[in-house]
């Protein structure tokens, strides 16, 4: 009997991976390419991100990526002084929201914007940065 391969391509993804297995993996492939992606119902039009490989909203499994790109304007962030596992080496650093218009997007703000330089309303684009250890995620930069 033959062995079956597993699909652990998201450990790849974050300071801290948590989650190996997903079921939306190609996240990872995008993020190699330099381009963050979400997912697009193609049934109801539904749009997701993080990306999700099923529709809540009429249950299908009928799904596109679509790259997240443009600008997105700042909603809202927070200055975290304590962090979960994993991240209390990056104290202190900010969360925030985008709001892309059809969908937001929740993430960290890049460590270069000063905390003067960060305004609610402000232009900010989500992309791609690779950790020391070789690690991928995404974070806010000024438009």
């Amino acid at each position: 009997m033959a062995k079956k391969e597993v699909d652990d391509r998201f450990k790849k993804f974050g300071t801290v991976s948590f989650t190996s297995i997903s079921k939306v993996n190609d996240f990872i492939d995008y993020l190699e390419k330099g381009k963050v992606a979400g997912t697009r119902c193609k049934e109801c039009g539904s749009v997701f991100f993080p990306p999700r490989a099923d529709c809540y909203q009429c249950l299908s499994s009928n799904m596109e990526w679509f790259e997240v790109s443009g600008t997105g304007k700042l909603l809202a962030y927070s200055k975290l002084q304590y962090g979960p596992v994993g991240f209390e080496g990056d104290l202190p650093y900010c969360i925030a929201v985008l709001d892309y218009g059809d969908y937001k997007v929740f993430g960290r703000i890049a460590g270069e914007l000063k905390d003067e330089e960060i305004k609610i309303g402000m232009d900010m684009k989500t992309v791609v940065n690779k950790l020391p250890n070789g690690q991928l995620n995404y974070v806010f930069q000024r438009a």
